[in-house]
């Protein structure tokens, strides 16, 4: 017999199911998973080099609560960047997107999958088709961006994510809040 205090091993049972459904119940559902994730800056730092080239500088400017980087060389400008998430089939999608200092779309690339299908959307052939837009793309699956058979939800979360930082960055660019 247990005692009133010690619980024992039943009411061991009961908190741990208790715990356990509190925290996938709906009222932890308003922190979102995706808010949390990054990457490692290891990976900003080699997809950075990767798309702008060796040697660059980088500094990152506050725009309202988010974070770009500005990458220049020998004090020249050679564009901006920013590390986001969208979310896959049920894991977040770490994603850097570059611009140009023509707010062109240099280069998209996955820094972090999480899923474990549809990997394909961080593969040079998918990722090199957002080369070169700009805000007035359709940047639509089906449209001017290929679908991935087998990786349809990936496909289109990242191509909207994709869509709405070019905007974003194009829009602080314009308004002179990044430069």
């Amino acid at each position: 017999m247990t005692s009133k205090r010690g619980g024992g091993p039943r009411q061991l049972g009961y908190v741990l199911a208790w715990l356990l459904a509190l925290a996938l119940s709906p009222l932890t559902a308003h922190r979102s998973p995706l808010a949390a994730q990054a990457a490692p800056p290891g990976k900003v730092a080699k997809s950075v080099e990767r798309i702008f080239g060796p040697g660059v500088h980088v500094d990152t400017l506050k725009v309202d609560t988010a974070s770009v980087l500005r990458v220049s060389r020998s004090g020249a400008l050679l564009g901006f960047a920013q590390v986001r998430n969208v979310k896959g089939k049920d894991q977040p999608i770490t994603y850097l997107v570059a611009i140009d200092p023509s707010d062109a779309l240099k280069d998209v690339d996955v820094l972090v999958y999480r899923e474990p299908y549809g990997g394909e959307v961080a593969y040079e052939p998918w990722r090199k088709q957002f080369r070169g837009k700009k805000t007035g793309a359709p940047l639509e699956v089906g449209k001017d961006i290929r679908n991935i058979s087998g990786a349809t939800i990936s496909s289109h979360s990242v191509t909207l994510g994709v869509r709405r930082t070019l905007a974003e960055l194009t829009a602080w660019h314009a308004a002179g809040k990044i430069r």
